[in-house]
């Protein structure tokens, strides 16, 4: 464990790793039982440490096959024809499993992906759990979702989820897919596989009915044979912009839906008359929480030119403050990249943009020698040229722009490829809502950033993809109308 300098001695909080008991090999999860894979079995690793946590079953095309035929005879024979409230009752079952094992779901979270402990213990499972406790109520309501009377479930759902939030992101596809009367093949990153692998034993636990929730592990070829398999009806993936474009071109020209939540470029807007102290606060959330690892993580900061020094300035100081370190410390504010390959990236894009020009500071801060990791890092004298204003580096790196007028403001902002979110700060109400209707992003926070409900639909524009994850419109993705 390392750490920046501060005012006060620093001693450990660790969180203890015995909760949660790690298999040294784990199978896939299909029709309700962990069997074993026919592909080549994979390592896990711990990006804090660079230890092998388990070794994982990697599904071939055979795999999948199973899996799909597991989940479509449950859709036919128990799921689809089971009464809706019986299906929320499965649900709000799996929701307080949840709960009931928050601490072992966060410690194997932060072991698995490398994110600190405070925000897997605070964020993540009870989001989580939250998303399961909503979609439970609505299983019963689906005729006010709005699509009509009687509307029904698709089938078998294919879900394709990333490494940055294993657990909620399984959340945010699962629940609501059950919750329509769907069934599931879900294929979680290959890097961060094992809380995908404990879902499964909570399934179980909920005595949910064998082939609702399917769980095949692997890397991209096993997701290639979930998205492209001809029995399933709906396709699902959060991801890369590029991984995205390749399964709308499988998708094409079938029957299939699809919903696509890509990546991210975020502009976070600070005008001359924000609370700075609060500012600050919001875009060090905005930009190092989960190390960057959030595909609407705010990674560009758009100032208005007369107090351009006074944020740096305060937000350096602030960052002087973070902690990085052992993720399983209760103290640290910034865990571990999440693999080496990410970690190269990072490095990359951080390099052309000293080399494009940009002025590259980072805090004093000493790394671990072992594992995956990367300092707080800020770029000023940034253009909209510069690639860290165009790439997303998906890395706890932040650019910072200028402007003069909202109108700049709102031109910078909307000057790239992505359009997934964006903040805005001002003390005037009206300022916030004209440019949040001029801003081309699927969210808009004001006065604040990267808060989450599942109440609240969320999704992008542009090469962010399309459709919805979360609310009302998160369900009606996995659901038609009784004429279609």
């Amino acid at each position: 464990m390392t750490s920046t300098s501060s005012a006060f001695e620093y001693a450990p909080a660790p969180e203890s790793r015995s909760i949660v008991s790690i298999a040294p090999s784990y199978g896939l999860f299909v029709d309700g039982e962990f069997v074993d894979g026919t592909g080549e079995a994979f390592k896990t690793v711990n990006p804090a440490t660079e230890e092998v946590l388990s070794e994982v079953a990697s599904g071939s095309e055979a795999d999948v096959d199973r899996a799909v035929a597991a989940a479509r005879r449950a859709f036919t024979r128990v799921w689809g024809p089971m009464r809706p409230a019986d299906r929320g009752k499965y649900l709000f079952r799996i929701a307080r499993l949840l709960q009931e094992r928050a601490r072992e779901f966060a410690v194997l979270e932060s072991l698995d992906n490398g994110k600190p402990i405070r925000e897997s213990r605070d964020v993540d499972v009870p989001l989580a759990a939250a998303h399961f406790f909503y979609y439970a109520g609505w299983a019963d309501k689906l005729e006010h979702v709005g699509l009509g009377t009687g509307p029904r479930p698709l089938g078998v759902a294919g879900q394709v989820i990333p490494w940055n939030f294993p657990l909620l992101m399984l959340a945010w596809k699962v629940a609501p897919a059950l919750a329509a009367g769907n069934t599931v093949v879900l294929k979680p990153a290959e890097t961060t596989p094992l809380s995908a692998l404990l879902f499964a034993e909570i399934c179980q636990q909920a005595d949910l009915p064998a082939g609702v929730v399917n769980i095949v592990t692997g890397a991209g070829d096993t997701g290639r044979a979930v998205v492209e398999h001809g029995d399933v009806d709906k396709v699902a993936f959060t991801g890369s912009t590029a991984v995205g474009k390749s399964i709308a071109r499988a998708v094409a020209g079938t029957q299939k839906l699809l919903t696509l939540e890509l990546g991210g470029k975020a502009a976070n807007i600070v005008f001359d008359d924000a609370p700075i102290d609060q500012a600050v606060e919001g875009i060090v959330q905005g930009i190092f929480f989960n190390q960057g690892h959030v595909c609407c993580a705010g990674s560009r900061l758009l100032v208005q030119e007369s107090i351009h020094d006074e944020v740096v300035a305060s937000l350096q100081r602030r960052i002087g403050t973070l902690r990085v370190g052992d993720p399983l410390d209760k103290n640290t504010d910034i865990g571990a990249i999440n693999s080496a390959e990410q970690l190269a990236r990072i490095r990359e894009l951080s390099d052309i943009g000293e080399a494009e020009g940009a002025q590259r500071w980072q805090p004093a801060c000493d790394l671990p020698a072992k594992g995956y990791w990367f300092p707080p890092t800020v770029f000023t004298d940034v253009s909209p040229a510069h690639r860290i204003a165009r790439d997303e580096v998906f890395g706890p790196v932040l650019s910072v722009l200028t402007f003069r007028t909202p109108d700049e403001a709102v031109a910078k902002a909307n000057n790239t490829t992505y359009g997934l979110s964006a903040g805005i700060w001002s003390e005037k109400g009206s300022r916030i809502l004209k440019i949040a209707n001029e801003l081309r992003a699927g969210v808009v926070w004001a006065n604040t950033f990267n808060k989450f409900d599942p109440t609240s639909p969320f999704g992008g524009y542009k090469q962010s993809g399309y459709g919805r994850e979360g609310g009302r419109h998160g369900l009606a993705a996995y659901l038609k109308g009784a004429d279609q």
